[in-house]
């Protein structure tokens, strides 16, 4: 795994995080590749993983009964997929459907959460640098709102 901890070191997420800390959460990590149009999860399935993004795009959706799904935003390189895990009761609020062909690391969340709990120091920090991330998809969220319903 100790490939794994210095990708996730290089990371903006994970920068300045302790060389302990990226030992713990190498521990819970592990390759993924997607294809074109295939979903790293669906809404409200669990959220056992979430993923940091090494190459490629990934877009948030909400699906519309009856319509095209709503992208929500679309993410990159070096960024985070899924919050969702951090919250009880632990199910994704959102489709994650890579856009084109992604590389990605996948950290295990009841792996992670059990790490956060044994020492409280990581999980400040993870709640630290994840809080953003929900404020940023919570505002991507609304202003995709804004754009769909303020043209009616």
């Amino acid at each position: 795994m100790e490939g794994l901890e210095r990708i996730l070191g290089e990371q903006p997420f994970f920068a300045g995080f302790p060389d302990a800390h990226k030992r713990l959460i190498g521990g819970c990590a592990r390759n993924h590749l997607f294809q074109a149009e295939h979903y790293l999860f669906r809404e409200g399935e669990p959220a056992n993983e979430f993923f940091v993004i090494r190459h490629g795009k990934v877009a948030l959706e909400i699906a519309a009964p009856g319509q095209a799904p709503v992208v929500v935003t679309t993410l990159g390189a070096g960024e985070i997929v899924g919050a969702s895990w951090l919250v009880p009761p632990y199910r994704w609020t959102f489709d994650a459907r890579a856009v084109e062909l992604t590389r990605a690391i996948g950290i295990n969340a009841e792996c992670l959460r059990g790490k956060c709990e044994a020492d409280h120091d990581l999980g400040y920090e993870m709640m630290k640098r994840f809080l953003p991330v929900f404020l940023k998809r919570l505002d991507a969220t609304r202003l995709q709102l804004l754009d769909v319903y303020g043209k009616r």
